[in-house]
């Protein structure tokens, strides 16, 4: 209406909230490849190496999450199967 002062922020942060959807989109899409190479691996030499890919995709789901608000991740993690020994990893960085 006239007279009231427009929000000029209200189209970025809609672009915004767009770009942190379609980067969730593509975490889950990264976290489920994590999760499904660790499930086949055969090769108990790269099982610690899985384990962390995997954790660390989970991490990296879990920021993106919450940058949309979502701060509950139970039934999330249990819509992933995402299994306790790769939770016990989240947030753990490897040293070199």
């Amino acid at each position: 209406m006239a007279g009231e002062p427009r929000d000029l922020m209200a189209p970025i942060e809609a672009e915004l909230q767009a770009e942190r959807a379609f980067a969730l989109g593509r975490a889950g899409n990264r976290l489920e490849a994590a999760l499904a190479e660790l499930a086949s691996n055969e090769r108990p030499a790269l099982a610690d190496d899985l384990l962390d890919d995997a954790a660390t995709a989970v991490w990296h789901y879990l920021i993106i999450r919450e940058s949309l608000g979502m701060y509950d991740h139970t039934e999330t993690l249990a819509v992933y199967g995402v299994p306790g020994k790769v939770l016990a990893r989240v947030g753990v960085v490897r040293r070199a």
